[in-house]
C-alpha cells in the first residue's frame, strides 16, 4: 500500500507574529518529523516546513509564504502526513509497533472469546493507551499499552491479546 497515508503531526497554533506554526509531532523524537521526506496536507498538497525551534509544547516550524499571524492561523488543524512507504521497517525481534498497525486489530481475552476491536491509540505524555470498543457496545474504553494489559500483538493475525478488563 504505498498510497498509504500516516498522520505524523498536526499544525495546532500560530505562535508570534511572524508566520511561525507551533506543530504537535506524534513521532517519538518530535524533530524526526522532517526525517522521513515530505509532509503532505489532507488534501495530499505538499506543506514544505522547516523546523525554527524546539519547545516544551512542540515544534516551532517556518513554511514558506506564511509570513504573519493571520495567515499561520488559517493553518491550524493542519494534519501532517507522509506516505507509509517512508517509514523504516521495524525490527520484527522487537516490540515495536507502529500507531496505524494496530488500529482495526481484533482484541481477544485469554480464553480465546472475541472482546473487540482496537479503535485508536493515544499518547497524552504518561505512557501508551489503547482504546477498545467491546462487541456490541457503543463506547469504548481505555487501557494502558504495557505488558500487564496487553499480553500478546499479533499483527500476522490480526489480532492482539488483552487481560480482561475490570467491569
Amino acid at each position: 500500500m504505498s498510497d498509504e497515508k500516516l498522520l505524523l503531526g498536526e499544525i495546532v497554533a500560530a505562535h508570534g507574529i511572524k508566520g511561525l506554526v507551533k506543530v504537535r509531532s506524534f513521532t517519538e523524537v518530535p524533530e524526526d518529523i522532517l526525517a522521513y521526506g515530505s509532509l503532505y496536507d489532507q488534501l495530499d498538497q505538499a506543506v514544505p516546513m522547516s523546523i525554527h525551534s524546539l519547545t516544551k509544547g512542540g515544534l516551532l516550524m517556518a513554511l514558506p509564504g506564511i509570513a504573519n499571524r493571520n495567515d499561520a492561523e488559517a493553518l491550524k488543524g493542519t494534519q501532517l502526513f507522509i506516505k507509509r512507504d517512508k517509514l523504516p521497517n521495524l525490527c520484527s525481534t522487537i516490540e515495536e509497533y507502529y500507531y496505524a498497525d494496530l488500529i482495526g486489530m481484533s482484541v481477544i481475552l485469554p480464553e480465546g472469546q472475541l472482546f473487540g476491536e482496537v479503535k485508536a491509540m493515544h499518547d497524552f505524555g504518561a505512557g501508551d493507551l489503547i482504546e477498545i470498543q467491546p462487541l456490541g457496545s457503543n463506547e469504548t474504553t481505555l487501557l494502558p499499552f504495557d505488558h500487564d494489559r496487553v499480553l500478546d500483538v499479533n499483527l500476522d493475525s490480526g489480532c492482539l491479546v488483552i487481560s480482561k478488563p475490570a467491569e
